[in-house]
């Protein structure tokens, strides 16, 4: 397996990293009231250390009260920036790059959840719509949109004020700037809702702020996927057409880097073709993407959430073409033919530090392998 090709260099306009591997984001919930502390700063130093070549933060919270759902995760606001600086300063101290996940989580906040920061706020959403297809509140009224707007582009001078590498923007699985994608969760009959690409609005005045708040320079990376939490065979894009119209005008606003989010990095996206969602994605744009899904795992990613019949499925096909040892040979290929440009781990990374390490020198037997049991006994 020809492990050198995911250890050289990568760069894209500012965006310039030693290597291919990027840590995917991961909620921890380790930021005590929302200030990430020098645990945090030692975590992510030790995956820099480690051969990583872009650290992506765990999802953190805009300044805005319904952001997130518990107060263990960290804040990009006020106190809780104080405590990002330090983990910039050791990331970038270890020679790693590291930018952070924006994220705001919409209708996925719980009513009265407990352990949730700002209790009386209530979730926001483009219709008041749950994931789950409930009612909860009312839609945003275009005040609050703009507000919201205005918290996203203030995150992303921030991050630049205090020397991240470029911001990530979370545009997946279900939360805030996803539900505005989703038919199922927007039926907005203003300038925010309508059909695919007029329901990109939205993430496209996001985007174009950040921009105007960072410069024409700094890399703006935007996630987003086909399918949502607990609805994985949900699609936006049916076909390729459809995904080209998509992504047209988001790279038109000014994303630099799409973080492809599929569960299975390695399954192709629509009928007839053998590409991924990465691979289609460069392909449609020009622009560098981001493959992730289940790289480094014996088992795939919440596959233990899906239909039963499913996980029978995946028994029956269970040998040497299905080991992780097979997956990342396949990883390899993918960016060896070009179709995907950067590789973000995930779970693999939280257990053992190490992995880029011994990835890149050929020990791959010596990876400890992730299960929920390990990473207990680590925390």
């Amino acid at each position: 397996m020809n492990t050198e090709l995911l250890f050289a260099p990568f760069k894209a306009g500012n965006l310039s990293l030693p290597n291919r591997i990027v840590m995917a984001p991961m909620t921890r919930n380790f930021s005590p009231q929302g200030i990430p502390g020098h645990d945090v700063a030692e975590y992510y130093r030790r995956r820099a250390e480690n051969a990583v070549g872009l650290i992506i933060t765990e999802g953190t919270a805009i300044n805005h009260p319904a952001a997130v759902e518990t107060t263990g995760i960290p804040n990009f606001y006020g106190d809780g920036l104080k405590g990002w600086v330090k983990v910039v300063e050791e990331v970038h101290a270890a020679g790693g790059k590291i930018i952070p996940q924006l994220w705001h989580v919409g209708t996925a906040r719980k009513i009265g959840a407990a352990n949730q920061p700002n209790p009386e706020a209530l979730p926001v959403g483009p219709s008041g719509i749950s994931p789950a297809g409930e009612k909860v509140v009312e839609p945003l009224t275009e005040t609050e949109i703009a507000d919201i707007i205005a918290a996203y582009a203030q995150a992303a001078a921030d991050a630049k004020r205090v020397g991240f590498d470029g911001i990530e923007l979370h545009g997946a699985h279900g939360y805030l700037i996803d539900q505005f994608f989703w038919d199922k969760t927007n039926k907005r009959t203003d300038q925010y809702g309508g059909n695919l690409v007029q329901r990109t609005r939205f993430a496209v005045e996001v985007i174009e702020a950040c921009r105007r708040a960072v410069g024409p320079d700094f890399p703006i990376v935007l996630r987003f996927s086909q399918w949502k939490m607990y609805h994985y065979g949900e699609k936006l894009a049916q076909t390729p057409e459809e995904l080209e119209q998509f992504l047209a005008p988001l790279v038109k606003a000014g994303v630099d880097v799409f973080h492809c989010s599929s569960r299975r990095f390695w399954e192709p996206e629509f009928e007839g073709s053998d590409l991924t969602l990465a691979a289609w994605t460069k392909k449609l744009t020009g622009k560098p993407v981001i493959t992730v899904g289940s790289i480094g795992l014996e088992k795939a990613f919440l596959s233990e959430l899906e239909k039963p019949h499913h996980n029978e499925i995946d028994k029956t096909k269970i040998d040497k073409s299905n080991s992780v040892q097979a997956r990342l040979e396949q990883l390899v290929g993918l960016v060896e033919r070009e179709e995907v440009d950067l590789v973000a781990v995930g779970r693999a990374l939280l257990v053992d530090p190490a992995f880029a390490v011994k990835l890149r020198d050929h020990q791959t037997e010596e990876i400890i392998p992730y299960s929920d049991e390990v990473l207990k006994s680590l925390n």
